[in-house]
């Protein structure tokens, strides 16, 4: 390599400082990603005079090409970066000549030049065909600086939008869950002829279950569990225009079949067929011990008398929003007899599994139950609770929200 003139290497430092002018008044300038790309090109090329050049960047774990540029050489955009490159771990730039199996797409290519950040390797800088008085330790050092300077700041943009993006999704997340627990009665009925009591565990920070009890007079309530499909913001919205449309209805004392098609409507133009909730509707009366309902495509609730078998309350229809006509609705009636326990619940209490992927289901359910029937709802509610997590201590962990409602009727 000839010897450098002082002249030279004052020309060549002005030449650097140029470049580092024009890529930070480029990153200030608040230039999109691409363009910064294109200015980090130019610069290089216009000068540093470094005609040959290719810039891989690794985005969400994978290598991408964004930069490919000078004569002679493929649209490195579309060839994989080699192993030998990708896996190189260390800070130390490295002749091409030196690495194995980089193919004949790499053979007008010379040195690559790694950009390390807090320990992690972030870009490959791979140049070639190097202006002959540009070239040296020296010189690498400062191509690696300027690197650094350009993937660092596009790194601490990423991050930047990634913060704001968390910051808006928390935030909507906890306007979500605030309507969710909105949602949720704020009284339950315990009074000389039943007591209601119910439980939730969600399994995310928003989830898809609901449960309500209306009172609609002296004698009546109507109680429901439901379950919608999907989790998150859009379920807690579902939700909610699932909550205001029943309440809606009671309040026109329409019957549990004209409810159930109506929600049904409601649900099916909402969300378009995308997404569907599993219910049941009861309506007990006080007075006559009279209880009708509505199963809408959901887990059977359990009926428990004082003496004789155990009842699942099946008769209803299929989920709401699947169609937008309802078929087959039939409304179930019946008389609960006294000392009567009923015990609604979503598939998050049933759906659970051990290591062997055996299923607590409605016989787990039933197990618990025959030795807790009695006690106040309170304790059988964490009686369930904790079985199934007794149940699952060995396996994957809870994959739905557990909601329990359960009534005695005295």
């Amino acid at each position: 390599m000839p010897t450098i003139t002082a002249e030279k290497k004052l020309f060549l430092k002005e030449r650097e400082l140029g470049a580092l002018l024009e890529i930070t008044q480029a990153i200030n300038q608040d230039h999109t990603e691409a363009a910064l790309y294109k200015i980090f090109q130019f610069t290089l090329l216009g000068q540093l005079n470094i005609r040959r050049l290719v810039l891989y960047v690794k985005e969400e774990g994978e290598w991408e090409c964004t930069v490919s540029f000078g004569a002679g050489l493929p649209d490195f955009r579309k060839v994989p970066l080699p192993p030998a490159i990708a896996d190189r771990s260390t800070a130390a730039p490295c002749l091409l000549r030196d690495l194995p199996g980089l193919g004949t797409a790499w053979e007008n290519l010379e040195i690559v030049i790694p950009v390390v950040r807090n320990g992690v390797v972030l870009a490959q800088v791979i140049i070639g065909n190097v202006y002959e008085d540009y070239a040296g330790e020296e010189a690498t050092k400062f191509l690696q600086t300027l690197s650094n300077i350009l993937v660092g700041a596009i790194e601490n943009r990423r991050l930047g939008r990634q913060r704001v993006a968390s910051a808006a999704m928390r935030k909507e997340i906890e306007i979500a869950r605030e309507v969710q627990t909105m949602l949720f009665p704020r009284t339950l009925p315990n009074d000389a002829h039943v007591a209601v009591h119910a439980s939730y565990v969600p399994h995310t920070a928003v989830g898809g279950d609901y449960y309500d009890v209306v009172e609609l007079d002296a004698d009546r309530f109507l109680f429901c569990v439901a379950d919608v499909s999907g989790k998150g913001v859009a379920a807690s919205l579902l939700m909610s225009n699932f909550q205001a449309g029943l309440r809606t209805l009671m309040r026109q004392k329409v019957d549990l079949a004209t409810v159930a098609q109506e929600l049904n409507n409601l649900i099916f133009r909402n969300a378009g067929g995308d997404k569907f909730i599993t219910v049941f509707f009861g309506l007990y009366d006080r007075r006559t011990r009279e209880l009708t309902y509505v199963n809408a495509g959901h887990n059977d609730p359990l009926l428990i008398p004082d003496s004789g078998p155990i009842l699942p309350l099946k008769e209803g229809t299929i989920m709401l929003g699947v169609m937008d006509e309802l078929p087959m609705l039939k409304v179930g009636r019946l008389t609960v007899p006294p000392r009567s326990l009923l015990l609604a619940y979503t598939d998050g209490l049933t759906e659970v599994f051990d290591a062997d992927q055996n299923e607590f289901g409605e016989e787990g359910v039933l197990d618990v139950l025959q030795h807790t029937r009695y006690a106040p709802l309170r304790t059988v509610h964490s009686e369930l609770l904790r079985e199934i997590t007794a149940f699952d201590r060995s396996g994957s962990g809870f994959a739905d929200d557990v909601t329990i409602l359960s009534c005695r009727f005295k």
